[in-house]
């Protein structure tokens, strides 16, 4: 390696490949209110958003990134009183759309967690499933998720026996226990296992 060789460091890019425009309390309210059309969002999900846009500013333009972080902070808590951020209905609204593409109740806790959702309010999302689903929201999962896949019950019949394995082997990898797997790819007639 020659080391008479000087190469300048390229200025920060953001994702797209140009240059960061530096952060304004204004640029972030106009980012967080393009973000909010297009994505339905967590508070903390958000929060990290526009972090990326002020770490990627703080490099390219040297702006101060406290003083970015309390205007996030000043413009999220105006979101959530307005009832624009509510983490809450946003709970409750993912952990539906993930039954119905078939997620276990260890993975929708799983993904609510990563965008910045607690405990106590995934479990209140989940309670709330439960009561409009019924108790069995694993079975209920699973079905849908095998349905979508064609796994199990929804096979052609002459297919089943031999795709058992890696039909609970998919099963599995999305979270379900042995026994629902079981059950779910063993069926006969998949309507019948919610009324047992």
């Amino acid at each position: 390696m020659n080391t008479d060789d000087k190469r300048s460091v390229p200025p920060a890019r953001s994702p797209a490949g140009k240059p960061p425009k530096p952060v304004t309390p204004q640029y972030l309210e106009n980012a967080a209110l393009h973000y909010l059309e297009r994505f339905a969002s967590s508070t903390a999900n958000l929060r990290r958003v526009l972090m990326r846009k002020v770490d990627l500013s703080a490099k390219a333009h040297g702006t101060d990134r406290e003083e970015g972080a309390r205007w996030i902070d000043e413009l999220l808590a105006r979101y959530v009183r307005s009832g624009l951020l509510n983490d809450e209905t946003y709970a409750r609204m993912r952990s539906e759309s993930l039954h119905r593409r078939g997620a276990s109740t260890r993975l929708i806790a799983q993904k609510l967690a990563g965008k910045g959702i607690g405990r106590d309010e995934a479990d209140k999302a989940l309670d709330s499933l439960r009561e409009d689903v019924g108790p069995d929201l694993d079975l209920t999962a699973a079905l849908a998720l095998a349905k979508r896949r064609r796994l199990g019950p929804y096979r052609r019949p002459d297919q089943r026996a031999a795709q058992r394995e890696k039909d609970m082997a998919a099963l599995g990898r999305a979270g379900f226990g042995y026994e629902i797997a079981r059950r779910v790819v063993d069926a006969e007639d998949p309507d019948a296992l919610l009324g047992e």
